[in-house]
């Protein structure tokens, strides 16, 4: 095996090991979506109580990306991923015991905390780890570790569920829902501690992020990391010259001098990139998924976790793309790709419900808008998030934008079942009108991102800094 396979190989496994952080954050927030078509009925929750059953994790994502900023640099960003697992494995029980919606709240909260801090951890361990002409592709793979999560967890609930429904008489039927209604749903929850308690194992064999070492001045422990990425001494002796001289300026710790001049608008590019991936729909698709299919799209309860299945297997698919083609076309071209492809998915979807045509044209629309997030605003927006910012303001700056992305995740998923609900969507709207306004959310991103977001590929993250 050659240096560059070896290198190729360690950064390939460290990697994989922190993106298991975003299998779980998938997981966990994709659990939701079958679920909540049998606790919702269980607790007899009202529409504002079924949101804020679902979107009270988000608030606890949020209060764990603003900590996180704190954490990955206070006590590393290996130990604050270690600090999730538990977090996932405690939530992941909490929620099956729940005997209140009080209950199921405080855990889902303690759970959104976890994916709090494995969003931001997660993706800036690997971009500090990675080679520039990989880090795409790495950081990429978080991204393909929160589908692959969603897809795994669609499988669970389906199977926890009953499988497949086709052909079972309505006596069976019956008897599959309430056994569901009854235990099913926790067992989905259960399900999370698997891979929770691998992730915690996992990362006691991954090192510490070389960038974190050399902020606490352990260079030498930073060069050891750096010479297991880059094999020739030559090559780890100019990372660390560079890494050394970001660290040459005062740390960012005021948020009056991060919001300042060109590291000000590299945080207005983070933010507004976390604002858009959320407004334009994706999470209330996948959250509430299985209700779209059962109420929009006229499916049961078992078939619609069936479809639900579709959207995990899209998702993974196209994810792909990305990885394949992030650090070869670019960041921006990927963007703006797929944020046409999300608008024309989400438009002819509004308009199969709005002239009540639903059928197979609805989820063929449905699966457009989820395959153009997925090779585009999924990845792409953690990529450049974990890439944009100095050293010396990664950990602050990227807490505020990741802070925002959580924010609006919340806000979506909390308004979503309101807005669907609405006098004027059901009167005016036949239910169209959430898919139309997440259209013209993709239109405003694409115009944002055009105009403002640069190309990124091929740079290190000390060469980033020119840009600002």
């Amino acid at each position: 095996m050659n240096h560059a396979e070896t290198n190729r190989f360690f950064t390939l496994r460290v990697s994989l090991i922190a993106a298991i952080g975003g299998f779980l954050f998938g997981f966990d927030t994709g659990v939701i979506g079958g679920t909540q078509l049998y606790f919702t009925e269980y607790f007899s929750l009202t529409p504002s109580e079924q949101g804020w059953a679902v979107g009270s994790a988000l608030y606890g994502c949020l209060f764990g990306a603003l900590v996180a900023g704190y954490l990955t640099k206070a006590i590393s960003r290996k130990f604050t991923l270690i600090l999730s697992a538990v977090l996932f494995c405690v939530s992941a029980w909490g929620s099956g015991v729940a005997g209140s919606l009080t209950e199921l709240i405080v855990y889902r909260v303690i759970g959104g905390v976890g994916i709090g801090f494995a969003s931001m951890a997660a993706p800036m361990y690997i971009a500090e780890i990675s080679p520039a002409r990989l880090r795409g592709r790495m950081v990429s793979l978080y991204q393909l570790a929160i589908v692959f999560g969603f897809f795994a967890v669609f499988l669970a609930t389906y199977y926890i569920g009953g499988g497949n429904a086709q052909g079972l008489s309505q006596e069976a039927l019956q008897a599959v829902h309430a056994s569901n209604l009854e235990r099913g749903w926790r067992v989905m929850f259960w399900s999370e501690l698997l891979p929770a308690s691998v992730f915690l194992v996992a990362l006691l064999f991954v090192p510490h992020s070389p960038r974190w070492l050399a902020m606490k001045s352990r260079f030498d422990d930073a060069e050891r990391v750096l010479s297991r990425v880059y094999p020739d001494p030559a090559v780890v002796g100019q990372h660390m010259t560079q890494i050394k001289a970001s660290f040459d300026e005062a740390e960012v710790t005021n948020l009056k001098v991060l919001l300042a001049g060109g590291l000000g608008f590299a945080v207005f590019i983070g933010v507004m990139l976390s604002i858009f991936q959320q407004v334009t729909g994706i999470n209330a698709i996948l959250y509430y998924g299985a209700e779209i299919f059962s109420s929009a799209l006229g499916y049961g309860p078992q078939d619609a976790l069936k479809q639900q299945l579709w959207l995990g297997a899209v998702n993974l698919l196209f994810t792909f793309v990305a990885i394949y083609t992030v650090d070869h076309w670019g960041r921006k071209p990927l963007f703006l790709a797929g944020t046409v492809g999300m608008m024309l998915g989400l438009t002819v979807l509004g308009v199969t419900i709005y002239t009540q045509s639903m059928g197979v044209v609805s989820l063929v629309a449905i699966l457009v808008f989820i395959g153009s997030f997925a090779m585009s605003m999924g990845p792409v927006v953690w990529v450049i998030l974990s890439e944009i910012f100095p050293n010396r303001a990664r950990s602050l700056a990227m807490s505020i934008a990741v802070g925002a992305q959580w924010l609006f995740n919340g806000v979506v998923a909390t308004s979503f079942p309101l807005v669907n609900r609405s006098e004027l969507n059901v009167t005016h709207f036949n239910g169209a009108l959430p898919y139309f306004i997440f259209a013209f959310f993709c239109i405003v991103t694409f115009i944002f991102v055009w105009k403002y977001l640069p190309e990124t590929k091929g740079k290190t993250l000390e060469e980033m800094e020119k840009l600002w």
